[in-house]
């Protein structure tokens, strides 16, 4: 496939997104950028989260999954979708309760201010390092399959993705996004669908022929529960999922974000519980594809790739496949990387200007808080453009467990301190928010490195955020005043 037929490809997907922020942003008010009014509809709101939780890694890295984990990865999702319902019901209520703009907002009105602070400077690192990571994979794709054969090199390719999210979201934020979103959902979920179906097609498979070649071979195994030390264990799994949802999603401005702009706490909780049931279906269906993926490699005497997440991007784009293959992965990976990397952008650009700028309340929408809200949207893409190249120098391991990974080192503390704040009536001293945010995550890394030497052939999986809470919210508990809230 030319690489100046993808390169059209991608500005006429642009063009098309553009087009939609154009028709569905008439202003570029704060109230609009944050939270779309407060008037988005409940099932438009569930669509696009949808193509936002996938992103470029479900696209890439989860088919890849399959050549060492099998389907083992649906037992995290069968935890995602019980941590969805918690959230509908336990965190949804606090935050229509207290009308926020930034959940965050959360720990002043329970603890203190260094609470506050130290939550929103938790999810501004967590979320910058997090979103950084999901466009990375997909630069590097669009570099390899557009801009390296038209000689542009990365850091150029890097700056050009995050400009073209910038372009379209940085008048209407949420109030943009959410119809960009539906759009990102309905193509990526297309491309996963068709690509399938050309690959069926390819075999000589027809819909049941494929089904079963699945279903008969060894990477359709889901669960595992023969080995309780093993990281792949069904416990661990399940846990794992339900509580890297409640950080990930519940507990992050990016997620929540949409769902405040609902009209009503019930809208919400519709939104998120529709949400949440539709992501089993979605992600069997990325987990059917690399396990068709790599039975074709198989069968056309392919080498598996040495890494995991080349197998979708290199069969796309080694000639194996048909045409169409390659502009369907183009249109998905760019559709799923922009659902995910333009709602981050608007989130941390929401957080540090609420949260540590304090342009909140009656400052919410002057005329200097619009504008210090636009410089803070093209500061925070310059710095994910920084961590995209600081990655790229650095990794060399699969992303789709270097996100995980990094979530359960920065995403832990929060855990623990709205742990903390909900189910206890302690009140905290201001400075121990911030020195277990630092010491919580060095305490788990310590553990996990020591484990395996006091439990012998036991490893430490995704569970290490549930460590990291925990010891946050011991460390909160026994660090207490002797005083509590009533």
């Amino acid at each position: 496939m030319s690489p100046i037929v993808l390169f059209f490809v991608l500005i006429s997907y642009f063009l098309l997104l553009w087009i939609v922020s154009r028709l569905t942003c008439r202003n570029d008010s704060n109230a609009t950028f944050y939270l779309a009014s407060r008037k988005s509809p409940w099932y438009l709101v569930a669509i696009g989260m949808l193509g936002a939780s996938i992103s470029g890694v479900t696209f890439i890295s989860v088919p890849g999954w399959v050549i060492s984990g099998n389907f083992s990865y649906l037992q995290m999702v069968f935890g995602f979708v019980a941590g969805y319902f918690i959230i509908a019901y336990v965190l949804l209520p606090i935050y229509y309760r207290l009308e926020v703009t930034s959940i965050y907002s959360y720990f002043e009105e329970r603890f203190n201010i260094s609470a506050y602070k130290t939550g929103a400077w938790l999810f501004l690192i967590s979320r910058t390092i997090g979103s950084a990571f999901r466009l990375y994979i997909v630069s590097l794709v669009l570099q390899t399959a557009i801009f390296t054969p038209l000689g542009i090199p990365l850091w150029l390719t890097v700056i050009l993705t995050i400009s073209l999210i910038w372009l379209y979201s940085h008048r209407g934020g949420i109030g943009t996004i959410i119809y960009t979103d539906v759009l990102q959902t309905f193509f990526l979920i297309a491309a996963a669908l068709i690509t399938l179906y050309e690959i069926s097609e390819a075999m000589g498979l027809d819909w049941s022929g494929t089904i079963n070649t699945i279903a008969r071979s060894h990477y359709s195994k889901v669960f595992y529960f023969n080995d309780w030390r093993a990281s792949n264990h069904f416990v661990k799994y399940f846990l794992s999922g339900v509580f890297i949802t409640i950080v990930m999603t519940g507990l992050d401005q990016d997620m929540m974000q949409k769902n405040l702009s609902c009209r009503s706490l019930k809208d919400a909780q519709k939104n998120m519980i529709t949400y949440g049931l539709m992501f089993i279906p979605i992600n069997l269906l990325f987990l059917s594809l690399g396990a068709l993926l790599v039975i074709y490699s198989q069968w056309k005497g392919i080498p598996l790739p040495a890494k995991t997440d080349d197998l979708y991007p290199s069969l796309a784009f080694g000639g194996m496949l048909p045409t169409a293959v390659s502009i369907l992965f183009i249109i998905g990976v760019v559709a799923a990387a922009y659902s995910s990397a333009d709602s981050a952008l608007t989130a941390l650009t929401t957080s540090f200007t609420v949260d540590i700028l304090n342009y909140s309340h009656q400052r919410f929408d002057s005329p200097e808080a619009v504008r210090v809200r636009k410089l803070v949207h093209v500061i925070i893409a310059a710095a994910m453009v920084g961590v995209i190249l600081i990655f790229h120098a650095i990794s060399d391991e699969s992303v789709i467990q270097s996100i995980f990974k990094v979530a359960g080192y920065t995403y832990g503390p929060l855990l623990g301190m709205f742990a903390f704040g909900i189910f206890t009536k302690c009140m905290a001293y201001p400075l121990a928010f911030p020195i277990l945010a630092v010491l919580s995550p060095l305490t788990s890394y310590w553990i996990q490195n020591q484990i395996p030497h006091w439990i012998p052939g036991y490893q430490i999986g995704f569970e290490l955020l549930i460590i990291n809470g925990t010891i946050t919210f011991l460390g909160l508990f026994f660090s207490h005043k002797k005083t509590s809230v009533h």
